[in-house]
């Protein structure tokens, strides 16, 4: 028996299952909900200190009204009847299927909508941002979780898909269209004022790394609602399925962890904080896609490749694309996001059998995981595109450079978060 084909029970794609199965998805849903804290402390902390009043309202909204959105409409275009194909899917104006899954559902979209907030904070209009969560948590997220999580396209084995694409609980689903998005968003932008001199970058601290590494604390006790919500059910041996997927997703990012600190290590001299701590997000949203699907040893490797992949690609889109990304966002959560779903056509496993490539499942499995994970990045990288230039042309996308070096929090919001410090600065 291989590390990488040890026996793990799967999803069950069936109902929620009695008040155990309504209880767990209730709970899970709770701390998922809870991630919003880490994600506002993870993004004020790695950013400048006169902007995260602006990163709070920014994620107060996410959740608000992301909420609203998702239940007017998001959860219709998820969730409803297919439209045409398995790519769009529609159930009517606030459809729901049940209270306990429509809460579960709408905490995704709304972190779905959060990724793009740390990669443009420091510089966007609060009232661009504002529209654009709107329209991931209505549209964007919607329609992507159709195609998967609905019986969509990439399910059907009768047209282009070798076999049925897997995203457990939505390393691409949630976290790649984020990214993705986030990608888009901070390329239209643009860096922020004194981001590159002369063509090279130039490191921006954050004003509180304590706060970062609360956020990341947050974000991985989250992350096992996140997962092991997912399995959908709690009792007999859903209980040991929804336990196993904890235990990997703990596993993936404890590596991601390991290998960021490593890695920096080495390469610099030094373990870093900033690197470590997007390590272990790293990790996580690795195994995000596959927890379902992956040995205990298979979802180590996984974490340990994602927390070396994040640090080569936040210097890949900081130096090479010039493309200025505050907190590692597009990396973390895109990138890291594709990796997550392309190693279960590596190693993955569907109980005893393997379905990767490494251990006797052929490429069926991993040509199927690349449809998927190239249709979502296109679906939106294209949708972010179109809105946010339609954005652009009505009410633009950044502050003017006075607003910007004064800070969002007083120009966008008429208020600071650290009076006494901005009193000594004036002393």
């Amino acid at each position: 028996m291989s590390l990488f084909n040890m026996p793990l029970l799967i999803q069950d794609t069936a109902a929620i299952e009695g008040d155990m199965g309504m209880l767990w998805m209730l709970i899970s849903g709770i701390l998922v909900f809870f991630m919003q804290a880490g994600f506002f402390l993870v993004e004020s902390g790695m950013t400048d200190s006169k902007n995260a009043v602006n990163i709070a309202m920014k994620n107060f909204l996410d959740i608000a009204v992301g909420s609203l959105a998702f239940w007017f409409v998001g959860y219709s275009l998820m969730y409803g009847a297919d439209m045409g194909g398995g790519f769009f899917h529609w159930g009517g104006f606030i459809f729901s299927q049940g209270a306990a899954d429509l809460f579960f559902q709408t905490v995704f979209a709304a972190t779905a909508a959060t990724i793009v907030s740390g990669a443009i904070a420091g510089r966007t209009k609060y009232t661009t941002y504002a529209i654009f969560s709107i329209v991931m948590t209505a549209i964007i997220y919607p329609v992507a979780g159709g195609w998967e999580w609905n019986g969509g396209w990439l399910n059907n084995t009768d047209g282009i898909m070798p076999a049925e694409f897997i995203d457990f609980a939505g390393s691409s689903i949630v976290h790649s269209v984020g990214g993705w998005a986030a990608l888009v968003a901070a390329w239209m932008v643009g860096p922020r004022i004194g981001k590159y001199l002369n063509g090279k970058p130039i490191e921006m601290h954050g004003h509180n790394q304590m706060y970062a590494t609360l956020g990341v604390f947050i974000l991985w006790l989250g992350w096992f609602g996140f997962n092991g919500g997912s399995q959908l059910a709690w009792g007999g041996d859903d209980a040991t399925a929804a336990s196993q997927v904890v235990l990997v997703t703990n596993l993936a990012a404890s590596a991601g962890a390991i290998a960021a600190l490593l890695f920096t290590w080495i390469k610099n001299g030094k373990p870093n904080l900033g690197m470590t701590l997007n390590g272990a997000l790293a990790g996580l949203v690795s195994i995000t896609a596959g927890c379902g699907n992956m040995s205990e040893g298979g979802a180590v490797l996984a974490g340990l490749v994602g927390g070396i992949l994040v640090v080569l690609s936040i210097g890949f889109i900081e130096k090479t694309l010039k493309i200025d990304d505050a907190v590692g966002a597009i990396s973390v959560h895109g990138v890291a996001g594709a990796w997550g779903t392309l190693v279960i056509g590596l190693w993955g496993v569907d109980g005893d059998a393997g379905i990767g490539i490494f251990n006797g499942g052929g490429a069926a499995q991993l040509g199927a995981q690349a449809i998927g994970v190239l249709s979502y990045a296109a679906w939106a990288i294209v949708t972010s595109f179109i809105f946010l230039f339609i954005l652009k042309k009505i009410c633009g996308l950044r502050v003017t450079e006075a607003e910007e070096i004064a800070g969002l929090d007083i120009s966008e919001h008429g208020t600071i978060a650290y009076p006494g410090k901005r009193q000594r600065e004036m002393e």
